[in-house]
């Protein structure tokens, strides 16, 4: 494939609706025998599906999109299917989180080559970082690969590392880092003083809260529950914009609290930390509950779920299916 030659993105290049998409699997992914398990055919699918729906950019290789888990020929071949779907239609960030910065530069490199826009990347996670390990690392990949966009993926029980005021102080002066998927905004006010030059992507049940907060810097989130269909991610978008004109902030808390709601039985206990030990398998289980798409079963070791806990992510796939099918409709 030829590499495309674009200028590499900035925090003003990122507004909207970004979605995370899982890997799609092949039925018999969960066997540690099968090599192949990518379900390239609906990952296609998806992607033209996103952007027919107006998302403004595509996250992949997560959590959630098993990036852990991937064999590197199932993650060159998943990413090759996305950039060649997507045509440069929307910008995509691909996950190289790996455990040392070697390896992350080389996926990153590869990815570059084959198209991507940038990278969504976690720090290593064998040993737990302090801050000058975690911001000498993006420094090291910025000086590798100075073409790619970073999103710094900052979710602390993935990565064993609480992303705190003084790393965002320091990695906002590496220019590659130019957004993070960014969880809680208890702290949002004094990131946005210490980063002026990365826009935060709040989860979308944050994201009206966080448009009130600060209607300037905050001009984009992070949606997995598009993955249940993306009418009630969409909708939050535009709402939130026309909020922002208005004044009138009233429709947009009614989206976002209909999409707490739909969220509130995929908690275990309400428990952020119980369900990142299950996040995969109760996002992926979500999902097909839903029926917008087809994510597949698990890849091992991370098939094995309480089926209590499944049954809460089925209910609230059913949940976001049906906010689809509300906001798909025009007022």
């Amino acid at each position: 494939m030829t590499k495309q030659k674009k200028t590499r993105l900035t925090a003003d290049d990122i507004h909207g609706a970004w979605t995370i998409m899982p890997t799609p699997a092949t039925p018999d992914a969960s066997d540690w025998r099968v090599q192949h398990t990518v379900d390239l055919d609906e990952t296609a699918r998806i992607v033209e599906a996103l952007i027919a729906a107006g998302v403004n950019g595509i996250f992949s290789n997560g959590t959630f999109g098993e990036c852990a888990t991937l064999t590197w020929e199932e993650k060159r071949d998943f990413i090759a299917t996305v950039v060649e779907t997507a045509r440069g239609r929307v910008p995509f960030f691909c996950g190289t989180t790996a455990l040392h910065t070697r390896e992350v530069i080389r996926q990153t490199r590869e990815v570059m080559d084959i198209g991507a826009s940038g990278t969504m990347l976690g720090v290593p996670m064998w040993c737990k970082m302090e801050v000058p390990t975690a911001v000498q690392f993006y420094r090291d990949v910025a000086e590798a690969v100075p073409e790619a966009a970073i999103a710094i993926y900052a979710n602390p029980e993935a990565f064993k590392f609480d992303f705190p005021r003084p790393f965002w102080a320091q990695v906002t002066n590496i220019p590659q880092v130019v957004t993070a998927k960014y969880l809680g905004i208890g702290m949002l006010d004094v990131d946005l003083r210490l980063a002026p030059s990365i826009r935060f992507l709040p989860h979308e049940d944050d994201y009206y809260a966080a448009a009130r907060i600060d209607p300037e810097r905050m001009t984009a989130f992070w949606s997995s529950g598009a993955m249940c269909g993306p009418a009630t991610a969409i909708r939050l978008r535009d709402t939130v914009n026309e909020a922002k004109r208005s004044g009138n902030w009233s429709d947009a808390k009614t989206i976002s609290d209909a999409m707490r709601l739909a969220d509130s039985t995929l908690f275990p206990r309400g428990d952020f930390a119980e369900f990142s030990k299950y996040n995969i398998g109760l996002e992926k289980a979500r999902m097909d509950a839903a029926g917008w798409l087809k994510a597949g079963p698990c890849r091992p070791p991370y098939h094995v779920v309480p089926e209590e806990y499944l049954a809460g992510a089925r209910k609230s796939g059913e949940a976001w299916a049906a906010l689809h099918v509300r906001y798909a409709t025009p007022d």
